[in-house]
């Protein structure tokens, strides 16, 4: 008996060590695997965003020799009337976040119906999401042309003379903002009927039995519990508009009349591409980071008053 037990354990410490081979082989593939993006990550990120931290401090027009001119940038940063006014209009923008997130909630509990053609409405919304910023931006150029856009045609047809909607300081800004709202609904749409699925029905037919109607449902029931949803979009909204550029650069000329549909990614790019004013630049995307962390931040220290889950 104990021959076989001696014969036995050199086998077993066999199969153990080809075991622990195994894993350390799978173990470095997995390395590999992470390897990539956390090279990606310091190359493409960490690299330029330490870089950009020297080069605020910096006048450098972006190729040839820097010259340290310490906290300049940001002292003629906060003096210049173009950055506030486009600080401003970033800040005016965030009225389409709240519009967008009540229509996308709307729609979505709309589209949670079990109603003919649900999923083609699904896609529809959902279409704008997917599309290029670029032929969205130009799509709307011509919806808002003063001349022949489609809504000023629709104006004249009841006798209203409609505005330059896009070179007008007056309406701009509401112009823009209803695009926003229109191209970002599909992924609201998308994110608030997950969360309302995720809803048990248990709810509803508890307040049902102690005579809620729809709308003491909606509001004890759906509201509430839809917050996570809703502080997700919040954020993630916010943090996006404070990088708007696309339908600026695009829609709207120089930043508009009076610099007044410029926001502070587009008063960025002008100063590093056009102006060549890399060192300054620095400062501004500093300065702009700054205060996406700052309401970020602000964000996740309220959302325990207002947040709910379902536990």
């Amino acid at each position: 008996m104990e021959t076989v037990d001696i014969v036995k354990e050199p086998i077993i410490q066999n199969k153990k060590k080809k075991k622990y081979n195994m894993f350390r082989k799978e173990e470095r593939i997995a390395y590999l695997f992470i390897a990539a993006p956390i090279l990606q990550f310091l190359v493409f990120m960490l690299g330029p965003m330490i870089f950009s931290v020297g080069a605020s401090f910096t006048d450098w027009s972006g190729i040839g020799k820097m010259s340290f001119i310490g906290i300049k940038n940001y002292i003629n940063l906060f003096n210049d009337a173009n950055f506030w006014k486009s600080l401003f209009n970033t800040i005016f923008y965030f009225i389409g976040i709240p519009i967008g997130m009540i229509l996308g909630l709307l729609l979505a509990m709309a589209l949670n119906r079990k109603i003919p053609g649900v999923r083609v409405f699904r896609t529809i919304y959902y279409i704008p999401v997917v599309s290029s910023a670029v032929a969205v931006s130009i799509l709307w150029s011509w919806v808002y042309n003063s001349d022949y856009g489609l809504i000023n045609g629709f104006l004249s047809v009841l006798g209203i003379k409609g505005p330059a909607w896009l070179s007008d300081p007056s309406t701009v800004k509401p112009a823009l903002i209803g695009m926003f709202v229109w191209q970002g609904l599909g992924n609201t749409i998308v994110l608030y009927l997950a969360g309302l699925q995720g809803i048990s029905s248990v709810y509803y037919e508890a307040a049902a039995i102690d005579g809620a109607n729809a709308w003491h449902k909606f509001r004890h029931i759906t509201v509430p519990l839809i917050t996570p949803t809703s502080f997700y979009l919040l954020v993630t909204n916010l943090i996006g508009g404070f990088q708007l550029y696309i339908p600026i650069t695009i829609m709207t000329n120089d930043g508009g009349t009076n610099y007044s549909s410029a926001t502070t990614v587009f008063y960025l790019f002008n100063k590093a591409f056009k102006d060549y004013q890399m060192g300054y630049a620095s400062a501004v995307a500093w300065i702009l980071g700054f205060v996406i962390l700052i309401v970020t931040i602000i964000n996740f220290k309220f959302q325990d008053k207002w947040v709910n889950t379902m536990n």
